[in-house]
């Protein structure tokens, strides 16, 4: 199968992996943890919009008394850069099913002020107690075997200094969605993959939160080169997805002002959607 082709030759397990270590937080005090963001899940010089909600993701599982993310809205305030950094967490609410918190992400300028590069609501609750009743007209993404798709090895860096995160990421492009990467965008605005983590960690609810922001901006399909940065994240994780690659799927339908939207949708190897989100991102025209 191409699945287990692409498998490295030795897994890495949930919670002991690279991204567990680099998601990693300690805390200082109640609702106060200390970590230290890696350089390895950098875009250019900045810190990927996706691996900092799992980072907080983590400190909220900590803090709240439900274990798994339902939903998560992340408003990005400041570039976040490797290096220590402090989040601050404060329980909203509980109650028997869902649990509601918030969390803020710190770093220190050059002047060695505090500066808050992102927050976050999030609601809480256990994946493993929803009903197994599923109505939907979704339908997963159609692409061709991993076998037949396209990686970051395959070809150069979209943008100079980018391929710190790709190192870590196990990502095959659906050929029909690289036109930009031949020069000939589609102008459809699409990005379908297969997903996984490099090292084999099979995925769970927080490096869901990962997924969704971890393929190229659909901005390259429309003909726009260069960094896409996050303004606003929500993210909602609908089950706890099975052992194996995920496809993805990100389409943007509207691009105006500068600014564009992005529609993901993550599929298991059980053909469950176990996420959805939707994000607003800036594009630097011209």
């Amino acid at each position: 199968m191409p699945e287990a082709a692409s498998a490295p030759a030795a897994r890495a397990v949930i919670g002991d992996s690279e991204f567990d270590r680099d998601t990693a937080v300690a805390r200082r005090a109640p609702g106060v943890y200390d970590l230290d963001l890696s350089a390895g899940w950098t875009i250019i010089n900045a810190v990927n919009g996706g691996y900092l909600l799992a980072v907080l993701g983590r400190a909220l599982a900590d803090a709240l008394p439900h274990p798994d993310p339902f939903t998560v809205s992340a408003h990005y305030l400041t570039a976040s850069q490797p290096g220590p950094a402090v989040v601050r967490t404060e329980v909203v609410r509980t109650g028997r099913t869902l649990s509601t918190g918030q969390a803020s992400l710190f770093q220190r300028d050059e002047s060695g002020a505090e500066v808050e590069r992102i927050r976050v609501l999030a609601s809480y609750g256990d994946l493993d107690a929803l009903p197994e009743d599923v109505r939907t007209t979704a339908e997963p993404p159609a692409i061709p075997p991993i076998g037949q798709c396209l990686g970051p090895e395959d070809g150069p860096a979209p943008v100079p200094g980018s391929s710190a995160i790709t190192d870590r990421l196990m990502i095959k492009l659906d050929p029909a969605t690289l036109g930009w990467a031949l020069g000939a965008p589609s102008g459809k605005g699409e990005m379908r993959a297969w997903f996984g983590l490099a090292d084999g960690r099979d995925a769970d609810p927080l490096s869901l939160l990962l997924a969704v922001d971890a393929l190229p901006p659909t901005a390259f399909e429309l003909g726009i080169k260069g960094w896409v940065p996050t303004v606003e994240l929500t993210v909602h994780v609908r089950c706890r997805p099975a052992p194996g690659p995920l496809r993805i799927s990100v389409t943007t339908r509207n691009l105006a002002g500068g600014f564009l939207e992005e529609d993901a949708e993550v599929w298991d190897g059980a053909g469950r959607l176990v996420a959805q989100s939707r994000q607003l991102a800036r594009v630097r025209l011209g």
